[in-house]
């Protein structure tokens, strides 16, 4: 194994021969970064406004992660849940005294939704096993989760899916009523869908969710995986709406871009999750923990939910503004550090025109510009973020007004 580096497409060579090939990637080899910065094998400097698609949410490179990383792994890399360390406990105080209840670790927001699912079914009487989830949301890719999101592109071609899910217009609390009988275990929810394009909910909608549960003895799941973790300038998404669910599952920011997932559930609902019933093998492991305990003490030593509400109101600032000069935007749909800019036209060639001017960006639901960046973002990254958005955005604008 050779220190040096290799070149962009040297690294894409070796893909092309040994990797397969499930993703569409763009031809650039990402070797480093610091901050919302990240350079390419060949030196060349990105700003990132979407890092690790929302787990990076301090950026590259964290002191603070990096240090609790490196002496952690000097210590104990794993150890399995048979046996009890440190780091687990420590992690799943911090974060359950910034929110409820009691946690259980895992490593990806997929498998939190798959132990929600399961906890959802064992803490409701045996008939109950149907689940409701919401058009446009998104949930993960293992056979549970990817059931629960009710996009069909997702479902192509790996029928027939796990049984028990129907779905719901987002915002409609009459058709999730109807949806309702008694053998309905659970409402799963994302407080402010990502992938679905950044959509809020309507004025009380969440909390007609929570009556829904409450009246028919069901278990409201809230999928804060890309809420959590200071996401929207609060803890947790749930607080920022005032409507506490039963169950929260949590992933991506948790522990700054090391792989981490976790569920929490209320005190009376944890004990479901009983001996035997659930289990991951790497959750929970001392790295991870060390990770998001760094990750705890960065946001608050930092002032990082109070930074990420001021960096929100620059962004949903700016992009009003330039929606009153641009016809193609259609909508501006900002939480916190998730911003969707939503079009009349294809988002896709934004994020190509952006990566040119060198600046990373995503497109999702075929029309919105999505940008998660970090909480510890800068003034001046806002700014030149959004200066090189609106060349990009008015050079779309002009390509339809001359076609």
């Amino acid at each position: 194994m050779s220190n040096a580096t290799r070149s962009s497409q040297d690294t894409i060579s070796l893909f092309d021969k040994y990797v397969i090939p499930n993703y569409g990637r763009y031809p650039i080899s990402l070797v480093r970064g610091e901050g919302s910065h990240v350079f390419d094998a060949e030196g060349k400097e990105y700003l990132d406004l979407f890092p690790g698609w929302g787990c990076n949410i301090l950026g590259y490179s964290p002191q603070r992660v990096i240090q609790a990383v490196q002496e952690q792994v000097a210590k104990l890399i794993h150890v399995p849940n048979t046996w009890y360390m440190e780091p687990q406990g420590e992690l799943a105080e911090a974060i359950c005294t910034r929110s409820f209840g009691k946690a259980f670790f895992c490593n990806s927001g997929a498998e939190a939704i798959e132990g929600a699912i399961k906890l959802a079914r064992l803490h409701t009487a045996k008939e109950k096993y149907k689940i409701i989830t919401f058009e446009n949301g998104f949930h993960g890719r293992t056979y549970g989760a990817v059931t629960a999101t009710a996009q069909p592109k997702y479902h192509e071609g790996i029928g027939p899916m796990v049984a028990g899910f129907t779905y719901a217009p987002h915002n409609d609390l009459e058709a999730v009523q109807q949806l309702v009988d008694n053998e309905t275990a659970a409402i799963l929810i994302e407080p402010v869908q990502g992938e679905g394009g950044v959509n809020t909910p309507a004025e009380g909608f969440l909390q007609g969710l929570r009556d829904i549960c409450d009246e028919n003895d069901m278990v409201l799941i809230f999928d804060e995986v890309q809420t959590g973790m200071g996401r929207t300038g609060e803890w947790f998404a749930y607080q920022k709406y005032g409507v506490q669910p039963d169950i929260m599952t949590m992933a991506k920011g948790i522990a700054a871009g090391v792989a981490c997932g976790a569920i929490i559930a209320k005190d009376e609902v944890a004990p479901s999750l009983r001996p035997g019933m659930h289990a991951s093998t790497f959750g929970g492991n001392p790295i991870a923990m060390v990770a998001g305990l760094a990750t705890v003490e960065t946001i608050e030593a930092e002032n990082l939910l109070e930074n990420c509400q001021q960096m929100s109101s620059r962004f949903e600032e700016f992009f009003t503004q330039l929606k009153e000069e641009l016809p193609i935007i259609e909508e501006v749909r900002v939480c916190g550090a998730m911003i969707g800019v939503d079009l009349s036209i294809n988002a896709m060639p934004a994020v190509q025109k952006a990566m040119d001017r060198g600046l990373l960006l995503n497109a999702t639901h075929d029309t919105v510009v999505r940008l998660l960046p970090a909480l510890n973002i800068t003034e001046a990254d806002v700014t030149q973020g959004c200066e090189i958005i609106t060349e990009v955005l008015r050079e779309m604008a002009d390509e339809v007004s001359s076609n």
